[in-house]
């Protein structure tokens, strides 16, 4: 299994994410950098029940994920784009 890159959090900036967020509580819009997020780029929520079950979902692959942080940005970025729910 793929482990999250390290200083990446591409995957709690390019989505929208729909349910609450501990400082978010209508979630956030796409490009928007979670709360949750630190200086790193580590998520916060990691492990706590509190955690979106989106993002408990998530799973890094190699296809979402790609080379470095960039790749990741635009590959989620352009899934984002294609799977609004107003196309």
């Amino acid at each position: 299994m793929l482990e999250c890159r390290v200083g990446c959090g591409a995957c709690c900036i390019a989505p929208s994410i729909a349910s609450p967020i501990p400082g978010m509580p209508a979630g956030k819009p796409a490009g928007v950098r979670c709360v949750q997020l630190d200086e790193q780029n580590r998520c916060l929520l990691l492990g706590r029940p509190e955690r979106p079950e989106v993002c408990r979902s998530l799973r890094p692959s190699q296809e979402m994920c790609g080379e470095n942080r960039e790749q990741a940005l635009h590959h989620l970025t352009v899934l984002e784009r294609l799977t609004r729910p107003d196309g």
